[in-house]
C-alpha cells in the first residue's frame, strides 16, 4: 500500500480497536510524517519512542524502594489517564541495540486482546492511548535485528511502499520547490524505487485470526486494501484463501445456523437472495427445527424476522411447514409475532376451509 493508503488503515485501526499496527517501509517512504498527520488528523497527541537510542530504564522506569517494597518509577513520556489521547509511536522497534530493550516493548505492543489492559512491567496504559509500531524491513539494507515470530504476531503488519503520486501531492500541498517537483514529474525512477522487496510475511495463527475478526467488526476497509491487511495479520496465502470463501459464501444459501443465531450479521445477505437460494434456506431450516425444535428466544425472534423478509407465498409456505412442529407452532403463536405471522395462519386457514 502506499502512504495514503496507509493513513486510512491507521484512522481505521487507532480509532476503532486496541490492535497495534506495525508500519514496514523503506527509509524516506513517509512512514513517521503519515503517522504524524494521521494523529493531527484524529487530534491525538503524538508521543515519539526511538527505540534505537533506548535502555530499558527509558521504558520501564528506574527502580526504587519504599519500605521492603520495590517500586519503578514512571518514565516521563508515560501517558497518564488526565493526558489527552495519545498515540505512542514506538519507532525503530528492530533497532533497540540491547535485547532486554527489546524484550520489555514486547509486553507494550502487544494488544488488551483478552482484556487486560495494555502495560509495560507495572505501568499501565489508559485504554484511549494507542500505540503505533514501524521499523526498517530487515533484508541485509539495514543495520537492524530479526524480529521473532511470537512477536511479529501480536502486530497488525502494513507494509508500505515509495508511490509517486502520493509524493506528489504531498509536494505540492508542502510548497515544495518548483524546479524539484517538475523534475522528479520527468524522473518518477528517482524516487525511492530501487529498494528490494519486503519479505516480512506474518503467519496464521490462532491469535492471527482472532485479530482478524475483530478488524471485520470494528473497521471499514477501501476495497483492495482488505485484502493487505489481513494478508499483515494471516499472511498473504491465508488471506486470499478467506477473502475467496467469503465471495463463494456470499452466493450460498444461508445455513439454519446463520438464520437461527447470527441473524444481525446476515439480515443483508437474507434480503439479497434469490428465490431459489430461499428453497434452499427453507429446507435447512425445517430439518434443522426437526430435529432440535427447541427454540431460544432470541432464534424465535430471529426465525421471525426471516419470515418477515420473505416473500409473501414463501413465508406461507414456510409457516404452513412449521406449524407441523409442536415446540415451534407454540412459539409462533404468541401474540408478540402476530404482525408477521397471523396474516400467514389465516391464509392457511382459508386455504384449508
Amino acid at each position: 500500500m502506499n502512504i495514503e493508503q496507509m493513513k486510512i488503515v491507521l484512522k481505521e485501526i487507532i480509532t476503532k480497536t486496541d490492535l497495534t499496527p506495525c508500519v514496514v517501509g523503506h527509509r524516506g517512504v513517509g512512514k513517521t510524517a503519515g503517522i504524524i498527520q494521521v494523529c493531527r488528523e484524529i487530534e491525538r497527541r503524538y508521543v515519539s519512542l526511538r527505540l534505537g537510542q533506548m535502555e530499558v530504564g527509558d521504558l520501564v522506569g528506574i527502580p526504587y524502594r519504599e519500605g521492603e517494597i520495590m517500586h519503578w518509577s514512571r518514565p516521563s513520556w508515560w501517558p497518564l489517564e488526565s493526558d489527552p489521547a495519545t498515540v505512542v509511536h514506538c519507532d525503530e522497534l528492530n533497532r533497540a541495540q540491547q535485547e532486554d530493550t527489546l524484550q520489555a516493548i514486547f509486553q507494550f505492543v502487544e494488544p488488551p486482546l483478552s482484556g487486560i489492559g495494555r502495560g509495560l512491567h507495572t505501568h499501565r496504559l489508559h485504554p484511549k492511548h494507542k500505540v503505533i509500531v514501524t521499523i526498517n524491513p530487515p533484508d541485509g539494507t539495514y543495520q537492524v535485528a530479526p524480529l521473532d515470530r511470537a512477536l511479529i504476531d501480536r502486530m497488525v503488519m502494513l507494509y508500505v511502499e515509495s508511490d509517486y503520486g502520493c509524493w506528489a501531492r504531498y509536494a505540492r500541498d508542502n510548497c515544495f520547490d518548483g524546479p524539484v517537483q517538475e523534475f522528479l514529474a520527468a524522473n518518477q525512477n528517482l524516487l525511492a524505487h530501487d529498494t528490494p522487496p519486503m519479505e516480512m510475511e506474518a503467519k496464521a495463527s490462532e491469535r492471527g485470526w482472532e485479530m482478524v475478526s475483530t478488524l471485520r467488526t470494528s473497521c471499514r476497509f477501501p476495497d483492495g486494501l482488505e485484502m493487505e491487511v489481513y494478508a499483515g495479520i494471516v499472511g498473504q496465502e491465508a488471506a486470499i484463501a478467506f477473502l475467496r470463501w467469503q465471495k463463494d459464501a456470499r452466493q450460498r444459501p444461508l445455513t439454519a445456523a446463520e438464520i437461527l443465531d447470527h441473524w444481525p450479521v446476515v439480515d443483508g445477505r437474507a434480503e439479497r437472495q434469490r428465490e431459489d437460494q430461499h428453497g434452499a434456506t427453507i429446507s435447512a431450516l425445517l430439518a434443522h427445527l426437526k430435529n432440535s425444535p427447541q427454540l431460544a428466544t432470541a432464534q424465535e425472534e430471529n426465525l421471525v424476522r426471516y419470515l418477515d423478509i420473505l416473500p409473501r407465498d414463501l413465508r406461507f409456505a414456510l409457516v404452513k411447514s412449521l406449524l407441523t412442529i409442536p415446540p415451534v407452532a407454540l412459539a409462533l403463536a404468541s401474540d408478540k409475532y402476530d404482525s408477521v405471522v397471523l396474516e400467514a395462519i389465516r391464509a392457511i386457514s382459508n386455504e384449508a376451509s
